[in-house]
C-alpha cells in the first residue's frame, strides 16, 4: 500500500516536499515513480528512481527544479519541488514497479497510491 502526502498550496517560486511510503511490500525491490495529473489533462510521468538510487530520470519539464530521492530504511520516496510554477498544479501520485528499470509509462507500474494535491498560485 502506498500513501503520498505533503501537498498543499504554495506561491509561485516556492517549494514543497512530497513523500510516499510503501507498506506491506519490500520497498527496496521496487522502482519508484512520481506522476501527476493536472485538471483536464492526462496523467504524466514526473520522475523515477531505481532501488539503489543509481539511476534517476526526470521529465524535461521538471529538470533542475525537482529532485527525487528515497530512503529504503524508511520505506519512503521523496519529491522535493522547487521553483514551482502555476503549471505544476496537479494531483501528484507515487507508484511502484517491481523491477530494476524506470519506465515513464504509467501502465508499467503495478502499485499506486492516492494522490496529493499541489496547487501553485501565481
Amino acid at each position: 500500500q502506498l500513501q503520498a502526502c505533503g501537498g498543499g498550496l504554495v506561491q509561485a517560486g516556492g517549494s514543497l516536499r512530497l513523500s510516499c511510503s510503501l507498506s506491506g511490500r519490500t520497498f527496496g525491490a521496487h522502482v519508484m515513480g512520481w506522476f501527476r495529473q493536472a485538471p483536464g489533462k492526462e496523467r504524466e510521468f514526473v520522475a523515477g528512481i531505481t532501488w539503489n538510487s543509481d539511476n534517476i530520470y526526470y521529465a524535461d519539464f521538471v529538470k533542475g527544479r525537482f529532485t527525487i530521492s528515497r530512503d529504503n530504511a524508511e520505506n519512503t520516496v521523496y519529491l522535493q519541488m522547487s521553483s514551482l510554477k502555476p503549471e505544476d498544479t496537479a494531483v501528484y501520485s507515487c507508484a511502484a514497479r517491481l523491477d530494476t528499470d524506470i519506465y515513464t509509462r504509467e501502465d508499467r507500474y503495478q502499485f499506486w497510491g492516492q494522490g496529493t494535491l499541489v496547487t501553485v498560485s501565481s
